[in-house]
């Protein structure tokens, strides 16, 4: 048996194809505007949405980055002045 036409290549990462697969491609998890990207899985029930730039949005407006940064929650000042239309 010739063992040289069995190579195997091994690497130490894993190559993962993007979640995200649609055009125009939506915002990378380390670009200002990250939430703007579409929903992959949405839990509201458990409080937590997965999009398909990788960050998880938690319903307090945190977020976990795929390379685990946390971001904390950002909800908006003010909100005591919101009006509602009548």
């Amino acid at each position: 048996m010739n063992t040289s036409s069995r190579r195997t290549l091994t690497t130490t990462q894993r190559e993962n194809p993007p979640m995200c697969q649609h055009q125009p491609a939506c915002p990378s998890a380390e670009s200002a505007d990250r939430e703007a990207a579409r929903l992959a899985a949405h839990h509201p029930e458990q409080g937590w949405s997965l999009l398909c730039n990788g960050v998880l949005l938690f319903e307090d407006t945190g977020e976990l980055l795929p390379d685990g940064q946390i971001i904390a929650p950002h909800r908006p000042s003010g909100t005591g002045q919101v009006m509602t239309a009548a």
